[in-house]
């Protein structure tokens, strides 16, 4: 009897939920930050062992104030993402204590999720960070006293431990199905998504302030070359024209930076020799811009007509 379905990866932005589909893959497919907010579209993975097929959808981080259309846009994803799902896995920093798990469960789309009809998993991540484990403990029984979760899980993502608890249970909730894709597939999204993500994971991982937050990657060539390195361009479109210029950096430092770091990764995932060719575009407020979402390819729905 095989199992297969879709999964949502549910949390607060630094929940761990790239950290923990990295580590249930096996492989770096979503980028990983320090800062948040680094996801903004769900990243799929695919998971396939023995007779069940787990579908991930690591979603962008909860926000509590949306401030532009982005977060709007990021908010959207995460109910789609639970329409979706036959499972949805909500995850609590464990290092957040009670006063997190209150603010979560505060939250309406947490709040929301019985009516959606999907068990309910509470993942505890970051078990690792706790010197005393039993700290543990308050946290998930005030969770689970919410009434909202069907059964609750203690991982490390970073240490790859209880990950397959995890699965078990994750698998036991899934419907019966065949497959969905082919077993050896990792994900369903095209490489042009992961080259953009790459590049803006160093963006996060080199720029400070607001710059990570106002940088959109647009791959505009995609050359698989017979024979030499692949030819890959792309834009980094920014809010203003001073983020143009920290960016850029002093003669060309940083995005040369950026880039040497990008092709690193992208080489590493595509396994091929890649030229990288970075041009910087100014786009003001695009953040706020439905026109521009929709062109970088979020799904913003045309507002009614008055």
């Amino acid at each position: 009897m095989k199992r297969a379905g879709f999964v949502a990866i549910l949390g607060k932005p630094n929940a761990g939920k790239s950290t923990l589909l990295n580590a249930l893959i096996g492989e770096p497919l979503a980028i990983v930050s320090p800062k948040p907010e680094t996801t903004r579209r769900p990243v799929i993975g695919i998971l396939t062992s023995g007779d069940a097929q787990m579908v991930f959808l690591d979603t962008p981080g909860i926000v509590e104030h949306p401030k532009f259309e982005l977060h709007r846009q990021m908010l959207a994803e995460i109910h789609q993402a639970i329409e979706d799902a036959d499972v949805v896995l909500v995850l609590f920093d464990a290092t957040g204590g009670i006063a997190d798990v209150e603010r979560l469960l505060a939250e309406p789309i947490v709040a929301d999720l019985p009516k959606s009809g999907k068990p309910i998993v509470l993942v505890l991540t970051k078990m690792d960070a706790l010197d005393d484990k039993r700290a543990a403990l308050p946290i998930i029984e005030r969770a689970m006293q919410s009434g909202i979760f069907r059964t609750s899980v203690a991982v490390s993502a970073l240490k790859r431990k209880f990950l397959d608890e995890l699965v078990n249970v994750i698998v036991g909730l899934l419907p019966e199905s065949e497959f969905l894709y082919d077993p050896d597939e990792l994900s369903t999204q095209q490489e042009r998504f992961f080259v953009a993500e790459f590049i803006r994971e160093q963006v996060y991982r080199y720029c400070q302030q607001e710059i990570p937050y106002s940088v959109e990657v647009i791959v505009t060539n995609f050359d698989e070359r017979p024979e030499g390195p692949w030819y890959i361009a792309a834009e980094l479109v920014v809010e203003r024209h001073s983020q143009k210029k920290i960016l850029i950096g002093t003669g060309g430092s940083m995005i040369k930076r950026i880039g040497e770091s990008a092709r690193e990764r992208i080489e590493a995932h595509l396994g091929v020799p890649v030229y990288l060719d970075l041009r910087v575009k100014v786009r003001e407020h695009w953040r706020n811009d439905p026109t521009y979402l929709r062109s970088f390819g979020y799904r913003v729905k045309p507002s009614p007509k008055k």
